[in-house]
């Protein structure tokens, strides 16, 4: 299940917005990490892994994952 954070606590992170996830881990410049946080579209995931993003409907992140499973 998503929830709302606000800080980089966890691995990886959805934007609401785009409905991408990010890996933290990962992070690259392009990623915009600070801006989502800002905007209040940061969520973790439970647990906090890119296959649970993917079952909550969001997609990989262009630069930090690669690979869109859209």
């Amino acid at each position: 299940m998503a929830y709302k954070i606000t800080s980089r606590t966890v691995r990886f992170s959805g934007n609401t917005h785009t409905k991408e996830v990010h890996d933290l881990i990962n992070e690259q410049a392009q990623c915009r990490i600070d801006e989502i946080f800002e905007a209040g579209h940061a969520v973790g995931f439970t647990p906090d892994s890119l296959a649970q993003a993917h079952r909550e409907g969001f997609n990989n992140g262009h630069y930090c994952i690669d690979g869109s499973i859209r």
